[in-house]
């Protein structure tokens, strides 16, 4: 059974999931990991699926009119059984839209060794929110990152919180 990596784009309307999937059920492919958001009105997907079907015949399967589908074989890189190998946070950010909020802050993060694991960004008028599940290494200074992201925050007069994600709530 092959791997594959399947994006969507389209603008969105009642039945566009439904359609994306029941075209991957009808070909044997198995949903592994997903992700879906609105964009702007556009629907935007990512799946990782996984069935008897090749990328190329998988891409001929799932066309799916007025959607931008691209299909790639890849390579399993996880045991999907095993936890992470470092401690989780939950990120949050809140002020004013300006070019540069994702960069500095996956910065600040990857300095330590920090990884974002999921992003949702949305814009309400001025406001720009980022909400991001940061896994770093166990050893990391956390107090020291925190103060680090404070820095980030106020050079951009945003509201950072960085605080321990909840396991019983995962």
């Amino acid at each position: 059974m092959g791997l594959s990596a399947v994006t969507v784009l389209g603008v969105d309307r009642p039945g566009v999931i439904a359609s994306v999937t029941t075209s991957l059920s009808d070909c044997g492919a198995n949903i592994q990991d997903s992700t879906m958001t609105l964009l702007g009105g556009h629907v935007a997907m990512m799946l990782l699926v996984s069935g008897p079907l090749d990328s190329a015949a998988l891409r001929t399967h799932l066309s799916v009119p007025e959607l931008v589908v691209t299909v790639s074989a890849v390579e399993a890189q996880r045991d999907f059984g095993c936890p992470g190998q470092g401690l989780g946070y939950v990120l949050t950010v809140h002020g004013p839209d300006q070019p540069g909020i994702i960069s500095a802050i996956s910065a600040a993060l990857a300095s330590v060794g920090g990884n974002i694991t999921g992003m949702s960004t949305r814009l309400t008028g001025r406001l720009y929110v980022l909400i991001a599940d940061v896994d770093v290494p166990a050893a990391v200074d956390v107090a020291a990152l925190m103060r680090k992201l404070a820095g980030v925050g106020a050079g951009m007069d945003s509201e950072i919180t960085f605080r321990p994600m909840e396991p019983d709530l995962l």
